[in-house]
């Protein structure tokens, strides 16, 4: 069986992420992690950099004229017509021309780079200097640059490089050319070099030599049940370093990945906790399988397509679809006009897969179909536990399938797929928990990718996934411990479908704390128009089905953010807002 926990190499500070990764994901078992250090080199620098101010007054004066006047004035012209001593224009003049600003000419002369600046508002100043820190990780592949010298702290850790080639070039900064240099400093997230502001990095150059930094680094080796493959990952805390976890891979690929000395692992130890996890998890398989058949009722070839299409044409709100292997063939044009027509009448549809090589093009064609109200009315993803192939539908009917085996010669092979049915309502419960929990997990997986790298989409994504599994407060609490509002307009249309489409309000959904959410925001967030729009489809769809439940989600503090925001105006009453009177009709033509 599996190597105890305790027989592993695993390091005492790590136990605890160890434990994490694979409570998060089941099909993951952790062989190894270790700590090491490594060396980053570490360089002061000092960079020159260009940045405008405004005009002051007397400035803007003088450019003007050389400019506008024609023909264009003398210092002395030009002080005459502004009643000022010559001494201060002339001296304003003389910094305009060390600027380049102005040509060193008389009368006043304006030239192409004082012309673009003066269309700008501002004017050159005399770059200034300022020490930052070029920090080069030969592991990780990187230059960064950072304000303040990263602390030399003294590791008591094994070095990485005792164990593994890792080249100790230094980058030569001074080599770098200037775009490089500002590209890596905009990388690095410092606000030297930002020429949308005038704000220009000119030149580099060396302080003084590199100093040695050590980093501790924890090194995972990871063994994949899904796909039956070994890796080692690199992480700093909780952070994966993908660079360097891909440079591992490449050497894993070669060859030069001393287990032994390195995870103290041998290759038998290594192979044979592979066949333990692959046997268990195939251990897991046939148990599921087992459950499942109990009242189980297995179609015949020709009642498989029927049956299926009946069921998945009544589906009301919800289909889960797990399948192991999913390509363009099956997701054909009549399967995907089945889906679109599901769409038009708001159910939800998850579809999840464990190997798709055609993923990409299976994507674009899912993600075109959406609902009445423009959400996007499928959900196609990489589902782990997803090995024997399952429908549900609306929790009540549960199909699965997989290929009977025959045994050649000691070899299996496929012979035939047998499909069952099963609609005894406890079964098809616990068989929907399973897939929805996958399903669950896959949604709260992107929703933390997504949120480290603030992207918008994926966040979307995983509030649908939530709302088609009728987790929509799971989305909403997410939301609001991101304090990223900017979402509360797709979980509002989510809100908003499942209202419109079924005409049942959730008792459960926290209408209250999302409403809440009004008092953080205010007229100039960035989703205001969304919010103004989201909140009054929902409120008035609510009223449409139980005006009293909507009148009592108008409380005055929720009225008043209404007003504020101007998702109403100030004369509206709740009673027209919510039940807004009905246009009186029209005239026929000829009536007085």
């Amino acid at each position: 069986m599996f190597l105890a926990a305790t027989a592993k190499p695993i390091d005492e500070k790590l136990r605890n992420l160890v434990d994490e990764i694979t409570a998060e994901n089941p099909d993951l078992s952790i062989l190894a992690a270790r700590e090491f250090r490594y060396s980053l080199h570490q360089t002061p620098v000092e960079l020159s950099i260009k940045e405008p101010r405004e005009f002051n007054v007397l400035e803007e004066f003088i450019i003007r004229a050389g400019i506008e006047f024609t023909p264009p004035p003398t210092e002395d012209e030009l002080a005459s017509i502004l009643g000022l001593d010559p001494i201060f224009v002339r001296n304003t003049t003389a910094n305009l021309q060390a600027l380049q600003t102005l040509s060193a000419t008389s009368p006043i002369t304006v030239t192409d780079e004082g012309r673009d600046f003066y269309a700008k508002g501002s004017v050159p100043q005399p770059p200034y200097p300022i020490q930052i820190y070029a920090v080069s990780d030969a592991l990780d592949g990187k230059l960064i640059f950072h304000a303040e010298p990263l602390n030399d702290v003294s590791l008591s850790l094994p070095d990485l490089a005792e164990f593994i080639k890792i080249a100790r070039k230094i980058n030569d900064i001074s080599a770098l050319t200037i775009e490089k240099l500002q590209k890596c400093i905009q990388l690095s997230g410092l606000d030297f070099h930002v020429p949308e502001l005038g704000k220009i990095v000119t030149s580099c150059k060396v302080l003084a030599p590199a100093q040695i930094i050590w980093k501790n680094i924890s090194l995972l080796v990871i063994f994949d049940a899904v796909k039956n493959t070994l890796r080692i990952q690199i992480r700093n805390g909780k952070q994966v370093l993908e660079s360097a976890s891909k440079r591992m891979e490449l050497l894993q690929a070669k060859g030069k990945i001393p287990w032994q000395t390195l995870c103290k692992l041998s290759n038998e130890a290594i192979n044979f906790e592979r066949e333990a996890i692959l046997n268990h998890k195939n251990d897991e398989i046939e148990s599921r399988v087992a459950k499942l058949s109990k009242g189980a009722l297995k179609l015949s070839d020709a009642e498989v397509i029927p049956a299926v299409r009946e069921v998945l044409n009544s589906a009301k709100r919800q289909i889960i679809i797990s399948c192991p292997r999913l390509n363009q063939a099956v997701i054909n044009a009549e399967f995907l006009s089945l889906l679109q027509k599901l769409a038009n009448r708001g159910v939800w549809i998850l579809i999840g897969y464990r190997i798709s090589p055609e993923a990409a093009e299976v994507e674009k064609k899912l993600c075109a179909i959406k609902t009445p109200h423009g959400l996007p009315s499928v959900q196609f993803f990489f589902l782990e536990n997803s090995h024997i192939k399952e429908v549900i539908i609306d929790q009540k009917n549960h199909f699965y399938g997989f290929f009977d085996l025959v045994n050649c010669g000691g070899e299996y092979l496929p012979n035939g797929e047998s499909v069952y049915q099963v609609t005894i309502p406890q079964q098809v419960a616990e068989a929907y928990q399973f897939v929805a929990h996958g399903c669950h997990n896959h949604a709260q997986t992107q929703w933390n990718i997504a949120l480290e790298k603030r992207d918008f989409q994926s966040a979307a994504e995983a509030l649908c996934v939530w709302g088609a599994l009728n987790m929509q407060n799971i989305g909403l609490q997410e939301i609001e411990e991101s304090n990223w509002l900017e979402l509360l307009p797709v979980w509002l249309n989510i809100i908003f479908h499942d209202l419109m489409s079924h005409k049942i309000i959730d008792d459960s959904i926290s209408f209250t704390t999302a409403l809440s959410l009004l008092s953080q925001l205010s007229g100039e967030s960035a989703c205001i128009d969304e919010l103004q729009e989201g909140w009054r489809k929902v409120i008035q769809a609510i009223a449409s089905i139980q005006p009293e439940s909507a009148l009592s989600l108008l409380n005055d503090q929720v009225w008043a953010d209404f007003i504020r925001l101007k998702i109403v105006q100030e004369h509206d009453s709740r009673d027209n807002f919510i039940l807004p009177p009905s246009k009186p009709p029209r005239k026929k033509r000829g009536e007085s």
